[in-house]
């Protein structure tokens, strides 16, 4: 479990010796390193805050975000999300990459941009992206409406091809300033 701690940018996290036990505790430890633990996780001087989830601890919201995926299901001709219980191998591997790119060590290779996206139930949202093209990676953060602090939506890494299309399409209509 504790080499999984030595482990940095590029390299991606090993757990498929692991039980399921151990294997989230491995990716707790890094994740308490890199975000809970780390007094200055911050983007730009302002403050990364977890999602919120009624009754639930924001931090384990954050860390089963960050590990696991949502499947969608098609019921009646439109896709409906389910509850977030399938783990993600290909997020998970790269856990230890969200505070290297947020703290911009390789600011020349990081797309930095916000753009306004249309949120279901929530109408146009403001959020800010730092994409690695090279790695194929991608973290979503969402300014708090006081614009002091933001809020951490998402991090994974795109595997799919329409979600490189989506990605350039954003970067092409992105707002000026980031957010």
């Amino acid at each position: 479990m504790a080499f999984n701690l030595l482990k940095q940018y590029n390299a991606l996290l090993e757990f498929g010796h692991l039980n399921e036990s151990a294997r989230l505790r491995s990716l707790r430890a890094v994740f308490d390193r890199d975000i809970v633990d780390n007094s200055s996780f911050c983007f730009r001087d302002k403050v990364i805050r977890p999602i919120k989830k009624e009754g639930m601890i924001d931090m384990d919201v954050l860390f089963k975000h960050l590990t696991f995926r949502t499947d969608k299901v098609k019921e009646n001709k439109k896709s409906k999300s389910v509850s977030r219980e399938v783990f993600d191998h290909d997020r998970s591997v790269r856990l230890h990459w969200i505070r290297f790119h947020i703290e911009e060590r390789l600011a020349d290779k990081i797309h930095v941009f916000s753009h306004l996206d249309r949120i279901p139930d929530r109408g146009n949202v403001l959020r800010t992206y730092l994409y690695d093209e090279e790695e194929k990676y991608i973290i979503i953060l969402e300014p708090q409406r006081s614009g002091q602090d933001y809020y951490f939506i998402s991090a994974y890494y795109l595997s799919e091809s329409w979600s490189f299309k989506q990605i350039e399409q954003k970067m092409a209509n992105r707002i000026m300033d980031v957010l």
